[in-house]
């Protein structure tokens, strides 16, 4: 069966761009266009709104995007099924995490499974932490590295694989802005720092809810995509920054921050693995999420 055209469509529906969906699926601009126009046609309907300068789901779109993911699932279900009764599992597992964690924790979580499982093809994409939990609940990505946040999505499983405290950093050289005393945080000492922040995310939660218990909001510099541009931004003098002490640790740029000994400390990181319940009941997911080792 030939199931190219349902992963033209939901690459296509993911990117909203005819140019990067058929460079993600290898595939001329023309090929996409044309498998995209032989399911509309099969359908009877439009999928896709689209000009010279956007592209946008239709009604009819979103409907099939539901019935698309669902069927290559069940088929890939079956096929890894069936291929593990002649034991062998071949096909994708695509993964997102931040830059930092791909560096921390592929190498350790990856090295045994890859020799275990050598037809099986890791596809990796990195960025915002704040989007690995939406991108696997979408179902763009099978599987997720980041925080666990306070309330776990329902259907999603996940596994600690590490624990980091979030810590708030400062440039290393002197500002008058640094709180002098930060063991005794005061709103005064506090008011009118220039703080670089996660958009989003439960870094951002925990340091909205630390000021919120100061009695005051932030004073808000810059707000960033990603823990590792908070370290270059603090440690070229634009505020203090929230992150956690994994990142610091794995930057380039750690000497030219320092940590602020704050008090209330800020709640520490649980660092993991997640995915969705649904998914593990395929045999080529099941098979790395066994391979991983929770944290006690």
């Amino acid at each position: 069966m030939d199931m190219r055209p349902l992963k033209h469509f939901l690459t296509l529906a993911d990117t909203l761009h005819f140019g990067r969906a058929s460079e993600a699926c290898h595939v001329s601009p023309s090929t996409l266009s044309r498998s995209i126009q032989q399911l509309e046609e099969s359908l009877g309907v439009r999928l896709f709104e689209r000009d010279n300068r956007h592209v946008a789901l239709t009604r009819q779109g979103h409907s099939f995007h539901a019935y698309a993911r669902d069927t290559l699932e069940q088929w890939e279900q079956l096929r890894q099924s069936l291929m593990s009764e002649a034991h062998t599992l071949t096909g994708e597992i695509s993964i997102y995490c931040s830059v930092t964690a791909s560096y921390s924790f592929l190498y350790d979580l990856l090295s045994e499974f890859r020799t275990r499982y050598p037809g099986i093809e890791l596809k990796l994409h990195t960025g915002d932490p704040a989007q690995a939990m939406p991108r696997v609940l979408a179902g763009n990505e099978d599987m997720a590295i980041t925080s666990r946040p306070r309330q776990l999505p329902e259907g999603l499983a996940f596994k600690s694989l590490t624990r980091s405290p979030l810590v708030f950093i400062a440039p290393r050289d002197a500002h008058e802005w640094v709180p002098a005393d930060p063991r005794t945080p005061s709103a005064a000492q506090w008011r009118n720092v220039p703080m670089v922040l996660s958009e989003s995310g439960l870094s951002r939660e925990v340091s909205n809810t630390w000021f919120k218990a100061l009695g005051i909001s932030p004073r808000i510099y810059a707000q960033v995509a990603g823990h590792e541009a908070i370290v270059s931004m603090v440690g070229l003098g634009f505020g203090v920054g929230v992150v956690p002490r994994i990142v610091l640790e794995a930057s380039p740029l750690s000497e030219r921050v320092r940590i602020l000994p704050v008090k209330p400390e800020l709640p520490h990181y649980d660092v993991g693995l997640c995915v969705l319940n649904r998914r593990l009941r395929s045999p080529l997911i099941h098979a790395l999420w066994d391979e991983v080792e929770e944290r006690s």
